[in-house]
Parts: C-alpha cells; structure tokens; sequence
C-alpha cells in the first residue's frame, strides 16, 4: 500500500517558547524545527505533503514555500485539537492510502524510524499503527495503555490520566499511520468531551478499535526521537542532543573531533574524513570541509567551502571559499565573496569582502581588503586598507601577480597595479601603478630640530631630550 499523504501539525501556539517567532520556526543544528521533521519525511514519497499552519501562519507558510514547495499548507484558524487539525488537513483527499500524521515540533525524528512504522503497518495490514517509546519521565506524554495480549488498548492523554496511568513508561509520540479510508470515516465521530474541550486525535484510535479495526503499537528503541520542543530549554535540550548524534557519526567516519562537547556541526553541513575539528569550532548551514583541513580553535565557518589541507584558526567566516593548503588566522574575518586561493593566506586581523585571492598571494596582517581581485604570489604589506567605497559606490581594486605592496599603504579604488610592480611603504595610491613601476605617494619628511625642548617644556619627553643634548655636550 502506498503512502498517500503526509500531515504535519505545526498550528501550534508555542506560548511556553515567549517568543513572538512561531515555535516550529525556532532552529537548531541548521535547520528549523519543522525543517527537520519536514527533512524526515521527504525520502518517503508521499503523493501529498499537507501542513497545518495557525500561530504566525505569514511567517510559517513563507517558510514552508522555500523548503517545501511542494507542500500543501492548511489554516487552522481556530485551534481545535489535534483531531480538528487532522480533519482540515484531509479536506479533500479521497484516497485510500496510507495517511501518515505526526508533530512538527519534534526535530530528533528520524527517517529509518518513520520508515519503519510504515512497514509495521503495511505488512501487518493494520488500520492504525502508532510509534511508541519508553520515556524515563513520561510527564506530558500521553501514556500508552495495552489491553492483557499487548495489544494497544487506548492513549491517554496527561491532563485525563489516572494516578495509575500517569505510573505508565511507555509514551505516545505523535506519529500516527492510519488506513486512510478509514481514518476519513472514524476521525468524523470525534468528540470534545475532555478536558480541554478539543478533537484528540487519540481517540481516533479507540474509534477505529470498536469498529473492529486492528491497532499496532510499535515500539522504537531510542525515546530521544519523540522529544518534542515546548520551551527554551526543551530546544537547547535537542540542539545538545543532535550535536551529540551528528559529532558522533562524523568520528565514526574518520573526523578527529578535540572536544565533541564545544564542536558543532549543522546538520545540513558536510565534513570529510581525515579534518580535525578543533575545540570552539561551529561548522555551520551549508558548509563543506575537505580532508586534511584543520578547523579552529574558536572558529565559525558559516556557508563555507574548506578545500583539502586548509587551516582556519581563531577566525569567523561566511560564505568564503578556502582553496587548497590556504591559511586563514587568527583572528580573521572573512566575508561573503571571498575567494581565497591554494596556498594562500589571510593572517592575523585580516578583513576580507567579495575579493579574489590568487594561488601563493598573502595578505599577512591588519589589512582590509574589499571588492579586489589579487593575482599569484602578491604580497599585501601589513596595514594595507583596500579604499572601495567613495561614500556612495563601491569600485574595484585588480592587483597583478607578483606584486609587492608596502606596508601601510592606501589602495584608493578604482585602481589596477601591474604585474611585477611595487608600492612603497606608507603610500596612498591613486592612480594605476604599470607593470614592474613602483608607486610612491608620500610627502618628503622634515626634522624641525629642538620642537620638543621649545613647545614640551617639562614633560618627560622634554626632559630625555634634554639629557640626550647634554650627554651629546659632554
């Protein structure tokens, strides 16, 4: 039997997040909270992929058109329950295939896991098949209750349970596989007499079990997968947790993690075997690192590609390119468009933007350089600023290969120096430099002899001038 629709509740409130963000916008590890269930789910080709929005359905449904699609989004303006959320989201789906339903607020889910209930229910014929776990501290959850033969008798839910109830281990998760048809029929004799006065979807199973209908309980090993996010600390419980998962596959595929407990990798970031990771390290969104490379210590790289054998020390980088055997730190800042050569470097206290550095060229340190190109074996002096802005444009500097600019010099945009020329030391450059010239933009130095004595009489400055002069008459 096929998988006809997928349905993810994210209508939540989220009221114990404070938060004036829509909880399941809320991200961790790369990715949102409904990013993740929404990751989960898109290797089970399913024919319909139905959201429930409600809580800041603007920002949700803007959310959901860039990392789904394909996805259907339904509003549920008022928020009934679980059940009514349910009913919305099947509004016209005729179909009688498998409906899968689960919370978009559990990011520890898991594909395997999902694809497991699926086969349960698909080779067991089952009308419903519920996910379950053994949870240490089950409060919050709704308890699983087994008839005498193990078979799932109903869920309760926290707020309805009774004292033996509550004592219950075995928790449901909020995914559900139901026998589609039958779903459509049982999830329309829902009835608010709880509590809270909402359509659980719980007892839809109940429904489903009196009508005749067989009920698995299938229990997954690890309970981490069903945690849900409800709170601030809930969240920073589940970033903790996929770090640990996400650190541990990477050393078991052959990156060499310092200190797994202050590295973090994204989820959605990629990680070759052979790179060290080293204390303070965050390999964040889409960055790839090659083998060989060494990150960090206390280094952020954010939507960045590492190249083989790089080493990025005590530096923050986003959306830069390291080539090949590139040295980059400490104390770096690396920008977006920054393409950074084989063997080349950006060292220590180095700001670089939307500049091209080419194979062997060097920017040591305290420098600036923006919207510049830098060809091969150039040399930048130290306090070389780039001078790309005029107040209203940016302009572009182009520097040739096997320059040599002095330190402390002045590129004023838009400028080109030649290959092979020179720049000398404390030079502000306005005007191209010809291949092989050196340009020299600096007024001639002159000594007025005695200033001090005359104009800082009685500093300490006056008086090591004056011993120097009286030693000199000695």
């Amino acid at each position: 039997m096929s998988l006809e629709t997928v349905v993810v509740l994210a209508a939540g409130e989220g009221t114990r997040m404070k938060s004036s963000i829509p909880k399941v916008l809320h991200s961790i590890s790369g990715r949102t909270l409904l990013g993740h269930v929404l990751h989960a789910v898109d290797g089970l080709n399913a024919k319909n992929l139905r959201i429930v929005v409600g809580a800041g359905r603007e920002l949700v449904e803007e959310h959901v058109s860039v990392i789904a699609p394909h996805a259907t989004t339904v509003f549920q303006e008022h928020r009934g329950g679980t059940g009514h959320a349910t009913q919305l989201a099947l509004a016209g789906i005729t179909s009688t295939g498998t409906v899968l339903v689960l919370a978009g607020d559990t990011p520890m889910l898991s594909s395997p896991s999902l694809a497991a209930l699926l086969e349960v229910h698909h080779k067991g014929g089952f009308t419903a098949s519920v996910m379950t776990a053994e949870h240490p501290d089950p409060t919050g959850y709704g308890r699983i209750v087994r008839s005498d033969d193990g078979s799932l008798l109903r869920i309760v839910e926290e707020r309805d349970a009774t004292d033996n109830e509550k004592a219950i281990y075995e928790v449901n998760s909020g995914v559900y596989a139901f026998d589609g048809a039958k779903l459509a029929d049982a999830i329309g004799k829902l009835k608010n007499d709880n509590s809270q006065g909402e359509l659980y979807l719980t007892d839809v199973l109940e429904i489903l079990r009196n009508d005749g209908g067989s009920i698995a309980a299938v229990l997954i090993e690890d309970f981490v997968e069903i945690l849900g996010v409800n709170d601030r600390s809930q969240l920073a419980e589940s970033a903790a947790l996929l770090r640990d998962l996400i650190n541990e596959e990477l050393m078991k595929s052959g990156v060499t993690i310092v200190d797994p407990l202050t590295t973090w990798v994204d989820s959605t970031a990629q990680v070759e075997s052979d790179v060290t990771l080293l204390p303070g390290t965050w390999i964040a969104g889409k960055s790839t690192v090659a083998s060989g490379a060494v990150i960090g210590p206390r280094t952020t790289l954010l939507d960045c590609t590492v190249a083989a054998g790089a080493h990025v020390i005590e530096s923050n980088c986003t959306g830069a390119v390291i080539g090949k055997g590139a040295q980059v730190g400490p104390f770096t800042y690396l920008r977006p468009g920054t393409d950074l050569g084989a063997s080349s470097k950006a060292g220590a206290f180095v700001e670089m933007k939307n500049a091209v550095v080419g194979e062997g060229s060097k920017v040591p340190h305290l420098s600036y350089v923006g919207d510049a190109t830098i060809g091969e074996g150039t040399n930048i002096g130290a306090a070389t600023i780039f001078v790309n802005y005029d107040g209203v444009e940016k302009h572009h500097t182009t520097v040739g290969d096997h320059v040599r600019v002095g330190s402390d010099s002045m590129l004023v945009a838009p400028i080109t120096i030649g290959d092979g020329a020179y720049t000398a030391a404390g030079s502000v450059i306005t005007e191209d430099v010809p291949p092989g010239a050196i340009g020299v933009a600096r007024a001639k130095q002159r000594n007025v002899l005695g200033w001090v004595l005359r104009k800082r009489s009685g500093t300490k400055s006056a008086d090591a001038a004056s011993r120097h002069s009286d030693e000199k008459k000695g």
